[in-house]
């Protein structure tokens, strides 16, 4: 357990939010997400500024180092997900992502570059933004989940991932695309891969079923498990309660999964079984960010770089 692993950062970035709501431009694609009606807007905004407050918390207590940004504005509803914007890199590699939802572009801010620079050996910055006019979407690591050991980007095809811009993604930091179709049970294709699966260094938390073409859902099943990892799989139902939405985490101890409360409960006494052979549970009380359509993983960019 106490082995270190790229697949595990030891450090984040988090984005405490003043002012969160669900966010009205990602509903009509973002079928985890709630509405918000029928809640008081200023508690609801107090509650989620608490429930990252005590996210923080609770990894710095299992010596996670948390960089923690405040956002005050009133126009970045979803900015408490800022795995969505930027990615870090072993090298010291930095990338910024293109945003399908017009208010989620507003996130990016130099800020957070600016500390990764002064606290972290960062090499070069490649700004991927500019692909917006085009109509060329890759919202970071929701739109890609990372296998950074075997240099595997994994994507669901969506308005949120363009195979474009994942193929230009994957030659500059020398990943492997692998794109396929995910459809919810109403139909729908899958808006972020994170929320469909999670891949830790010993073993994937993934909902095959969801994936359409059988060939592809085979292949993607034989990689993993040639990889030497337990392939944990997870219904729809433990998907609609953000089961796949979870990140590993180096800890002072070993290696952690965080995940939500919610995602816990969700999980079989036998997968929670095979988690704990290589990393500790961490769940993590969050319902009120959860109501936005993203749970903890969304929430935690991992720090994939050197310190000064």
């Amino acid at each position: 357990m106490d082995r270190k692993s790229a697949q595990a950062p030891a450090a984040v970035i988090m984005i405490r939010p003043h002012h969160f709501s669900p966010n009205t431009e990602t509903a009509k694609d973002n079928a985890f997400q709630q509405s918000g009606e029928g809640f008081n807007e200023v508690e609801m905004a107090k509650t989620a500024y608490a429930e990252a407050t005590n996210v923080a918390q609770h990894l710095e207590d299992q010596g996670v180092k948390v960089h923690i940004f405040e956002d005050t504005s009133t126009k970045t509803p979803d900015s408490v997900f800022p795995n969505n914007w930027f990615s870090t890199h072993p090298g010291g590699h930095v990338a910024i992502y293109p945003m399908f939802p017009e208010n989620r572009r507003l996130e990016r801010r130099l800020d957070v570059i600016e500390m990764l620079k002064k606290d972290y050996r960062v090499q070069d910055i490649i700004d991927y933004s500019g692909l917006e006019p085009d109509g060329l979407f890759l919202e970071g690591t929701g739109a890609m989940v990372l296998d950074h050991i075997d240099r595997v980007a994994y994507a669901v095809r969506s308005n949120r991932t363009d195979p474009v811009a994942l193929e230009r993604f994957c030659t500059h930091f020398n990943y492997e695309p692998m794109v396929f179709d995910a459809l919810d049970d109403k139909g729908k294709p899958v808006y972020h891969t994170n929320v469909l699966m999670c891949i830790a260094t010993d073993f994937v938390m993934i909902c095959l079923d969801m994936i359409t073409d059988t060939d592809r859902r085979a292949e993607i099943e034989e990689r993993f498990t040639n990889s030497g990892r337990h392939v944990i799989a997870l219904t729809k139902e433990q998907i609609a309660s953000f089961a796949g939405n979870a990140l590993e985490l180096q800890s002072e101890n070993g290696r952690i999964l965080a995940l939500s409360s919610v995602a816990k409960k969700a999980l079989t006494t036998n997968q929670i079984s095979i988690i704990e052979q290589s990393t500790q549970l961490l769940p993590l009380n969050i319902p009120t960010i959860e109501m936005a359509g993203g749970s903890v993983r969304c929430m935690l960019a991992g720090i994939h770089l050197l310190p000064r």
